[in-house]
């Protein structure tokens, strides 16, 4: 702790260091002041009671947690991030289908300057296309969000919603030029983590004042949350090392080569990417609920129930869909046959295996398994909060469902009715982002000959920086 501490410290006596993070500090302060800024025409409080019974389980509340809960409350900045993630992600599949953005990918900061540009201008397309939908729904809605509808209304609310989404782009991408850490990243970290002090309370009201909890619960309870996280940092930071040989070149009157090393495959390489395609697919049944077309036929509505946040087989579905996320994923930023090629242009092998083919089969051998392992992995951090709240229905199954309801423990059934805080997709998001950022303060340290936060982050032997 005394090391964190001083790194701490050293961390505001360089000046460059300490520009960095007071004025990625000062920005995410402006974006959470617009979290205070209610978008004009709407009354929010009813809204915010209609999205907390009816929405905040559903498509919406995926949105929600991406916008730090400006959704819920229609901020000016309700998009949040979310436009920027969509076009960032079409990008990236399009690469692959795609000869002339893959071209671009590969030529360099030319090439990176140009797909920007192009996200840029996807990331206000989707915004304006969004908030049309939004300002649409709203107006059109039973609940009377709408206090004067209208033309200037829709014009209004999608103009406000369109230059919020593209505001937060430019502070992310402020951030990440001028400040410390990846802009976008952080403003959804922050969204996230401003949640923790009503979280806190809410453990101190269920324990010490309705008494819903006792302190053995509480205690068990925080432990099982320090255990996730707690394997949540080691999953991140797990990879499958390759132990990789070059042979030795002569080049003119040089030696080259010779050198043993490792080629790192990561455990979970597609982070949060997988969780977030996965729940946006099965939370579409859910939203679909939600339309009189499908609550008056029951055949559709008992069929889409299947798929509702408890059931067996959305567990198995989501499962099903992280896995397969995983892999394509994985496919999409990775490929075998690429990096073996790579390996022997410059004289490299793995020590046993053939060059060529047989190390591209290989290597796609043990990243399809390590793949099954981080996919499962990500699967069992997912649902570990619904399981905690609402457990999994198991007595809805057709036949052996009574059985089932008269012989298994009910926590199992039902849950024990928890809030698991940050966790999922969240707790991906928070965990990631803090350790990059990290990081990335950890490295500007030892550069100027500074120890880092951690202890393998010994300090650069040489001459002190004078950097003050």
């Amino acid at each position: 702790m005394t090391k964190f501490f001083e790194a701490l410290a050293n961390m505001f006596r360089i000046k460059d260091l300490r520009n960095r993070v007071l004025f990625t500090l000062g920005l995410l302060a402006v974006y959470r002041i617009g979290a205070f800024i209610p978008t004009p025409g709407i009354d929010h409080q009813r809204f915010l009671e209609f999205f907390q019974r009816n929405a905040s389980g559903g498509f919406l509340g995926y949105f929600d947690l991406f916008s730090g809960g400006m959704l819920r409350r229609m901020t000016i900045f309700a998009l949040g991030i979310t436009p920027y993630i969509t076009a960032s992600i079409i990008l990236q599949l399009l690469t692959v289908v795609i000869p002339t953005l893959d071209k671009l990918q590969k030529e360099g900061e030319l090439g990176r300057r140009k797909i920007t540009q192009w996200t840029r201008y996807l990331t206000v397309a989707l915004a304006f296309v969004q908030s049309i939908g939004i300002a649409f729904t709203l107006q059109n809605s039973a609940g009377g969000f709408v206090l004067n509808p209208g033309i200037g209304f829709i014009f209004m609310t999608t103009l406000t919603f369109t230059a919020g989404s593209a505001f937060i782009m430019w502070l992310g991408e402020q951030i990440t030029d001028r400040g410390i850490g990846n802009g976008m990243s952080l403003i959804i970290f922050v969204g996230i983590i401003v949640g923790l002090p009503r979280a806190i309370i809410s453990i101190y009201r269920n324990t010490f004042i309705t008494h819903q909890w006792n302190v053995v619960q509480m205690i068990i309870i925080l432990a099982v949350m320090v255990a996730v996280v707690g394997v949540c940092v080691l999953k991140k930071r797990g990879e499958r090392r390759i132990p990789v040989q070059y042979a030795k070149r002569v080049m003119g009157r040089r030696m080259m080569g010779g050198q043993s090393t490792h080629l790192p495959l990561k455990v979970n390489a597609g982070g949060v990417i997988p969780i977030i395609f996965a729940s946006s697919l099965l939370a579409l049944p859910q939203t679909a609920l939600q339309f009189p077309v499908v609550k008056n036929s029951r055949w559709l509505s008992d069929t889409l129930g299947w798929f509702s946040g408890n059931e067996p087989l959305y567990y198995i579905a989501f499962v099903a869909l992280i896995v397969f996320f995983c892999f394509f994923y994985v496919s999409i930023i990775f490929n075998p046959n690429e990096a073996a090629d790579n390996m022997r242009k410059y004289g490299g092998f793995i020590p046993g295996i053939r060059p060529g083919k047989n190390t591209a089969e290989y290597m796609d051998k043990i990243l399809s398994k390590i793949t099954v392992v981080g996919g499962l992995y990500l699967s069992i951090l997912a649902l570990i909060p619904q399981m905690m709240w609402s457990g999994i229905k198991l007595q809805h199954l057709p036949i052996a469902g009574g059985w089932i309801d008269a012989h298994f423990p009910r926590f199992i059934l039902d849950g024990v009715g928890v809030q698991f805080w940050f966790g999922g997709t969240s707790l991906l998001i928070v965990v990631g982002v803090a350790m990059d950022t990290v990081n990335q303060i950890e490295a500007q340290l030892i550069m100027r000959h500074y120890e880092g936060f951690t202890p393998r982050a010994g300090r650069i032997r040489g001459r002190r920086s004078s950097t003050s």
